[in-house]
């Protein structure tokens, strides 16, 4: 079985903006036919395709929810008719991600993180992988958090969830490496984008003084990270969490107090 995934088609989750349309952006550039999903801002969608295609790299735009089965059943049909079949999936796509005092966390409140990180995951794997295994490989990278070493305790939701995720990651990554796919996730730190723009210029400055490279993540960082586990070079990396974090988590100074995102 080939173990190659230089390129072929890539299917990006959440790409319309963040760090889904930096890595999105990144894939075209590296030679994928990029499939940029969306939920509802579709006209971000397209200037994310425009500038690709303007770059002289391939993207389509795709309509999706996907926390729904019909749905991610039918947008992997649609990108393998417009596109070709998905050989890099990169599951990015989030939702609200509310702070609460963890005493006052319900059970739905847990749902809303768990389907997003659990379900919608679950349901991109089953739908992209026949056609990896018949090609005899493929890579699937879910984009994770450095919120589990944080253990922010008002977002118990977000944390179970992403630890949750990560733990698909690692038994995906056992059942799926006979087929020649790989599998792993990217944790990044806090990356400024623009759901952040409400950030205070001090609590940006406070965190990055706590990281010893001195500075804020950017979404290049991330997106090299994803286009690294991309490549043929790659191949034999699977069920691995890495992260993107300037080494914000290494040890003492990173529990101290800062207003966080």
């Amino acid at each position: 079985m080939s173990n190659a995934a230089s390129t072929g088609t890539a299917l990006v989750t959440g790409a319309s903006r963040g760090l889904g349309a930096v890595i999105a952006r990144r894939l075209a550039a590296e030679g994928h036919a990029v499939a940029l999903n969306y939920r509802t801002d579709g006209a971000a969608a397209r200037e994310v395709v425009a500038d690709i295609r303007a770059a002289g790299g391939t993207a389509e735009a795709f309509a999706a929810d996907v926390t729904d089965e019909a749905a991610v059943t039918a947008l992997v049909a649609d990108v393998t008719d417009r596109l070709g079949p998905v050989t890099t999936l990169v599951v990015n796509a989030t939702g609200p991600q509310p702070q609460l005092d963890p005493k006052e966390v319900t059970w739905d409140d847990h749902l809303a993180q768990l389907t997003f990180f659990v379900k919608s995951p679950t349901l991109l794997m089953r739908a992209t992988l026949p056609a990896m295994r018949e090609r005899g490989g493929g890579r699937i990278i879910q984009i994770g958090s450095d919120v589990l070493e944080r253990a922010l305790p008002e977002m118990a939701a977000y944390v179970a969830a992403k630890a949750a995720q990560h733990a698909l990651t690692e038994c995906w990554a056992r059942a799926l490496g006979p087929y020649g796919i790989t599998v792993n996730t990217v944790a990044p730190g806090w990356i400024p984008v623009e759901r952040h723009a409400g950030a205070s210029p001090a609590s940006l400055a406070a965190y990055a003084a706590a990281v010893p490279m001195g500075r804020m993540g950017r979404p290049e960082d991330i997106a090299a990270a994803v286009c690294f586990l991309a490549s043929p070079e790659a191949s034999f990396v699977t069920g691995e969490r890495v992260r993107i974090n300037g080494g914000h988590t290494l040890g003492p100074g990173w529990t101290d107090g800062v207003d966080r995102p």
